[in-house]
């Protein structure tokens, strides 16, 4: 074993370039990239800067690059054209992340790493768990996110939730860095406060980390294959060439917008779609107390239950509801939007209620946009029955590319149908088990006519229906206990 004769600068230079390395593979393994693979390995390089190149007081720099290169890569173009705070989002991350980590290389020293794979995974879902807490943030940038077409495995989802899928890929990036470090202890010895890791240890967390990996494939490919016996659906999303709400406010007149919206309905229908759905906003009244645009002959028309997104503007803050209204002209309820974007000054007097509508479709629902970007309200729907969801929204361009992918997970945690219409940018129709059917992402812009037969939900829901964020919390668990309780499992190590 040699001692390689490297300075604290070039330690460190080597450290960040790990660091930076890693934050680029996450990059690349989301959308618009997609290399997904990248997901399950991104952060090797990151644990080895930290935990075996840079010198131990400055170890937690090493996540902290990453982190910045990674979610400045990821949200960097997606909050830039908003602006506001949101832009300094990956620093803020940036140095959480290096206050947070600043003595986890002297606890993984004095444990002797029994804790390393544990508390990684501990760490990184409890993370994701307060983010759900967080009215700016969400489940952006969730890092099982980069398998939203890997219908074979993200199947567990249904059980575990997304923050169960991301301690997966967690714990795959954590035995294998293990394992690397080993190695490198074998043939040199690049940290002097780093023990000889334990053989056992490695067998361990191989064994564990290997049946773990197969039981989740072996799960998703039985819940892949397990027919819902349910029928289906033809539906329809409706996006403009551009948002009518952004128009309005703008001061365009959006008559024209309008009258294209019910040509390609009737379009939809004349495919023979049953559930056709509007965008966010589509248009600054309450269409139950005025019927400007005649939807209720349209739905008449064509036969169709229409879920339109309108949003009502008060003294006091916006009404931002979505309605469902069907071919006989009822109005089966509101439902107000349940997470409005604070960071762009959206309010929402309606939240709240979370209504589902027997209908001859099936149990129907709407969430609106930024709900599909948390776990709960998708959920409290699919608690109640709900079968098939219109999701009205209201993106913008650089998102395009990433916001559909929500919607993925929103299906198969609890298995319903659902089918997102946008206000120009990007729709998609997405059965209960992820796959897409359907899908115009258009980053500039553009006009699309989705129609699709979609199989709709049992209604029964799933245990993440059930049990919401269970994983999550077992991850925040974790996480305080280790943030709390890593002196006592330092003197346990010594007395052993």
């Amino acid at each position: 074993m040699s001692q390689p004769n490297l300075s604290t600068p070039a330690r460190i230079a080597l450290g960040l370039f790990l660091a930076v390395l890693g934050g680029l593979a996450f990059v690349l393994a989301f959308p618009p990239y997609e290399i997904w693979p990248l997901a399950l390995v991104g952060f090797i390089p990151v644990l080895v800067a930290q935990y075996r190149i840079m010198p131990p007081k400055f170890s937690s720099l090493a996540s902290a690059v990453a982190v910045a290169v990674w979610l400045q890569g990821y949200l960097g173009p997606v909050f830039a054209p908003v602006g506001t705070f949101m832009v300094w989002l990956p620093l803020i991350a940036a140095g959480i992340s290096l206050l947070a980590d600043g003595g986890q290389r002297a606890f993984h020293a004095k444990t002797g790493y029994r804790w390393f794979v544990l508390g990684g995974v501990a760490n990184w879902s409890g993370s994701e768990m307060i983010r759900l807490f967080i009215p700016v943030a969400g489940t952006w940038a969730f890092i099982a996110y980069p398998f939203y077409r890997q219908l074979w495995l993200i199947q567990p989802v249904s059980i575990f939730g997304i923050i169960g899928m991301g301690m997966l890929v967690m714990l795959v990036n954590h035995v294998l860095a293990l394992w690397l470090m080993s190695w490198l202890d074998s043939r040199w010895k690049l940290a002097s406060d780093a023990p000889a890791l334990d053989p056992g240890l490695l067998r361990g967390w191989t064994v564990a980390g290997g049946v773990v990996s197969a039981l989740w494939v072996a799960t998703s490919l039985v819940l892949w294959n397990m027919p819902l016996g349910t029928p289906t659906v033809k539906v329809a999303a409706i996006q403009p060439d551009v948002s009518p709400i952004v128009s309005a406010n703008q001061g365009v007149d959006v008559a024209q917008i309008h009258a294209r919206m019910i040509e390609q309905t009737r379009e939809a229908a004349a495919q023979g779609a049953q559930f056709i759905v509007w965008p966010e906003g589509s248009f600054l009244w309450d269409p139950q107390v005025e019927d400007r645009l005649g939807l209720a002959g349209l739905a008449a028309e064509t036969d169709a239950h229409l879920a339109l997104g309108y949003v009502v503007i008060l003294e006091n803050g916006f009404r931002n509801e979505a309605t469902i209204l069907n071919p006989q002209g009822e109005f089966l309820g509101v439902f107000g939007k349940d997470h409005p974007v604070v960071f762009g000054g959206e309010t929402s007097l309606s939240r709240g209620t979370y209504p589902v509508y027997q209908t001859p479709l099936g149990t129907l629902g709407t969430i609106i946009c930024y709900d599909l970007d948390y776990t709960d309200t998708a959920r409290k729907l699919a608690a109640q029955g709900a079968q098939l969801i219109g999701v009205p929204s209201n993106d913008w361009g650089s998102i395009a590319d990433k916001h559909f992918t929500h919607v993925v997970f929103r299906a198969v945690e609890n298995r319903v149908a659902m089918v997102k219409a946008d206000g120009g940018f990007d729709s998609a129709v997405i059965d209960p088990y992820g796959q897409i059917l359907a899908l115009a992402a258009y980053p500039q812009g553009g006009e699309a006519t989705l129609v699709a037969d979609v199989q709709i939900g049992d209604g029964k829901g799933t245990i993440s229906s059930l049990l919401g964020d269970w994983t999550g919390w077992l991850g925040l668990a974790g996480m305080i206990f280790f943030g709390f309780g890593g002196s006592w499992l330092e003197k346990r190590a010594q007395i052993k």
